[in-house]
């Protein structure tokens, strides 16, 4: 049986979840956006290697923020 790999916990290094094909779509039509007009952030990157990633999934971002509480960032996943 193969072994789920832990999410990355660091103190630098927020909390990231990849989100389902129904949240993606939502956000990419909230936005008029595709995939590709995200920023960018490699499969292979260490704080996703537990999140089971493809080529255009994507990613949300949640950074603890002193003045907002936290703030929300996206990235869309590619394969360099």
């Amino acid at each position: 049986m193969a072994k789920k790999k832990e999410q990355v916990e660091h103190l630098l290094i927020p909390e990231h979840v990849k989100l389902n094909e129904k949240e993606k779509k939502a956000l990419l039509e909230k936005y008029n956006i595709e995939v590709k007009d995200l920023p960018k952030i490699l499969s292979t990157d260490s704080a996703i290697s537990h999140l089971d990633v493809e080529e255009k999934d994507v990613i949300k971002i949640i950074r603890k923020s002193s003045t907002a509480g936290t703030s929300t960032f996206y990235r869309g996943v590619i394969n360099e």
